[in-house]
């Protein structure tokens, strides 16, 4: 009898937001692994750190938003005898994330910036590990479609939605749908509550930028980290929670789980809860993605639940966090809804971060932005990337108006 053990088969992979939190990580575990080739890399402006990375890894592409940037990275690249070609533009996004050679795809641009990008991995039937949750927020339905039809398996990177994958039955793991039908009776999505769960909320007007983006638990790039001081994270991902798993919202509920410790649980119809544990540390849930349904090392410390401290369970304070009960209001209306409220926060959170409005008018814009756009049924990306555009006007004008 043979007890060799058989090498695993090599995976070309292309990150798309490569120099971002998600990103630098996806690198990290693909470091410690000798099954993993780095076939592209993407970034948006830090050509600094993309150049630091292409000398490590030697992609076959790296790809920038701009000419100008991408031109001086080539020149950059081809001084030090790199092989490596640049592209630029979204094309050429969706370019790196479709192409024949590739296997892999994690999808860690933020924002909408993402969606077409990791569309053309879902369309081209890759392995999409996806860590963009615009993707399903603005175009959800459309994206699962995509990724039934050509095959791709949509593996999720978010902490919490890898964690629920986690705790599914295998054959839901690799089955969209029915999951009542499989003894689920519902998903509890956890949230840290973010830097201000117990700011007195008169305090919230004179939030600054800083204290937004100083997570107590994660290390996140400033838009997450924003969005998770909202809880409007959160919300979102109640929305991708729904898509993903074919879900009614009514079968998604949100705890406040300070310690970050349970990362989300599964509750089954016979009582039980299954629930995944584990350090706060992307590497994680992207080692489980990238070697799924095999098991590899992160490089993340593993948990000790006797030096943790207690674990704490809250319901959320929606008047505390407007912009959470915002979002999933989006996931009971549907239609234009999300992607609408996606678009405001966007323009909400930047006007934020630029001193051009106080922390508790993000809500106030995205709320203002969705009582004025006309109820419509996106059925196609382009009238997706309209409905966009239309909410970024609105939101834009609400914000110069404060």
């Amino acid at each position: 009898m043979n007890h060799a053990t058989s090498t695993p088969a090599t995976q070309s992979i292309t990150v798309l937001g490569a120099t971002g939190s998600v990103g630098t990580s996806t690198l990290d575990v693909i470091s410690r692994h000798e099954q993993f080739r780095v076939y592209a890399l993407s970034a948006h402006s830090n050509t600094a750190l993309l150049l630091s990375q292409c000398l490590q890894f030697a992609p076959v592409y790296a790809v920038l938003s701009d000419e100008n940037a991408a031109e001086a990275l080539r020149l950059q690249l081809e001084k030090a005898g790199s092989p490596t070609e640049v592209l630029w533009g979204a094309e050429a996004l969706s370019r790196i994330a479709s192409d024949d050679a590739v296997d892999v795809v994690m999808a860690a641009i933020v924002g909408a910036a993402g969606l077409l990008p990791a569309l053309a991995a879902a369309n081209s039937g890759k392995k999409v590990l996806l860590a963009n949750k615009e993707s399903l927020v603005m175009a959800g339905e459309l994206f699962m479609q995509a990724a039934v039809a050509s095959g791709a398996v949509i593996l999720p990177i978010d902490s919490e939605h890898n964690a629920i994958f986690q705790c599914l039955p295998a054959p839901a793991q690799s089955r969209r749908g029915d999951l009542a039908g499989q003894g689920v009776r519902k998903v509890l999505l956890t949230a840290s509550g973010g830097p201000f769960l117990h700011t007195p909320v008169e305090q919230l007007l004179s939030v600054t930028p800083a204290q937004a983006c100083k997570h107590p638990n994660w290390d996140m790039g400033r838009k997450i980290s924003v969005d998770s001081a909202t809880m409007m994270n959160k919300g979102l991902e109640f929305i991708e929670a729904c898509y993903l798993f074919d879900l009614a919202p009514a079968a998604v509920e949100v705890v406040i789980h300070p310690q970050s410790i349970v990362h989300s649980m599964v509750e089954y119809s016979d009582g039980s809860v299954l629930a995944q544990l584990g350090s706060p540390d992307m590497r994680v849930p992207i080692a489980h993605a990238l070697a799924w349904p095999q098991r590899i090392e992160s490089g993340a410390d593993f948990l000790s639940l006797v030096k943790s401290p207690d674990l704490q369970f809250l319901a959320p304070d929606l008047t505390r966090f407007p912009c959470l009960e915002l979002g999933m209001e989006a996931a009971r209306q549907g239609g234009f809804a999300p992607t609408c409220l996606n678009a405001a926060n966007e323009i909400a959170v930047a006007a934020f971060l630029d001193g051009q409005i106080r922390f508790t008018d993000i809500p106030r814009i995205i709320s203002g932005t969705l009582a004025q756009i006309t109820c419509r049924q996106p059925v196609s990306i382009a009238m997706i990337q309209q409905l966009d555009a239309e909410a970024r006007a609105v939101a834009c004008d609400i914000a110069a108006g404060l």
